[in-house]
């Protein structure tokens, strides 16, 4: 009879058995750690080669460059002066414009502009979106005049008075009450009662005389005048005058310094 494989054969099988199936699973356990590490190292490379690209084309290349630029807002001051002062570097890389410098040059250059808005239209613009101030009242001066605006600052000085903007007196040289309100804080309180005004009353209105601080007047057209007084419970003024203008079309002097109690008169 043949004999059997002894203990040791079959302990010896066994064992090689085991090694084969350990050296497979280890194999493939080296072979699932290299795979991503792999993988990781392309995508990797493959982001590199992407940001150098993105960075090349917004620097280097020509295709992001500021070839125009685009003026809107402008009323007064013309698109080709804001444009020489907002110098705007044609040529150079959209993405390295300093939009900050070019709205502080045209701030400076140009007290009349309230705001302005730098902005990059891609792929070659630059747009200047101009807000400019508009004047409420009209300091007139050596035969100039003065623009004020909703702020009381007096923001430029042209030759021509434009249409429409009453023309502020400050006649209180000899009024007690400069000892405590100075020439500035009275025309406060003028751009304070000219901002109060309904919207067909200041388009009558031609003058602002301010004599003090609880003495405004207003005149108006046809030779119609409105005592104001302060510059106080402005809004209510405001509205006692458009029921006075219209309960009295024909007078020639209004009052509506204690609003409680106004009065018209004159024909």
């Amino acid at each position: 009879m043949a004999a059997g494989p002894t203990t040791a054969e079959k302990s010896g099988a066994s064992t090689s058995k085991g090694s084969s199936e350990g050296s497979s699973r280890t194999g493939a356990r080296n072979r699932k750690f290299r795979v991503p590490g792999a993988r990781v190292l392309l995508i990797g490379l493959g982001v590199l080669l992407l940001v150098a690209g993105v960075f090349w084309a917004l620097y280097g290349s020509s295709w992001f460059r500021v070839e125009r630029v685009k003026t809107s807002g402008t009323g007064v001051l013309t698109p080709r002066e804001v444009e020489a002062v907002a110098a705007v570097p044609m040529g150079a890389p959209l993405v390295t414009v300093d939009t900050e410098a070019i709205e502080a040059r045209l701030r400076e250059g140009f007290p009349r502009i309230e705001s302005v808005d730098v902005v990059r239209s891609w792929p070659h613009g630059i747009g200047l979106k101009v807000t400019e101030r508009k004047p409420v009242l009209l300091m007139e001066k050596g035969g100039k005049f003065i623009e004020v605006d909703a702020t009381g600052l007096r923001f430029a000085t042209v030759d021509t008075a434009p249409l429409g903007v009453p023309r502020l007196v400050l006649d209180s040289a000899s009024s007690p009450s400069l000892r405590r309100f100075d020439a500035d804080r009275l025309l406060q309180e003028a751009v304070r009662v000219r901002g109060e005004l309904p919207a067909e009353i200041a388009r009558n209105t031609r003058v602002v005389r301010v004599t003090s601080y609880d003495s405004v007047t207003l005149e108006l057209t046809r030779g119609r005048t409105v005592f104001w007084g302060s510059g106080e419970h402005g809004s209510v003024k405001a509205r006692v005058l458009t029921a006075l203008l219209k309960a009295t079309p024909k007078a020639g002097h209004f009052d509506v310094s204690a609003p409680t109690a106004p009065a018209s008169s004159g024909s």
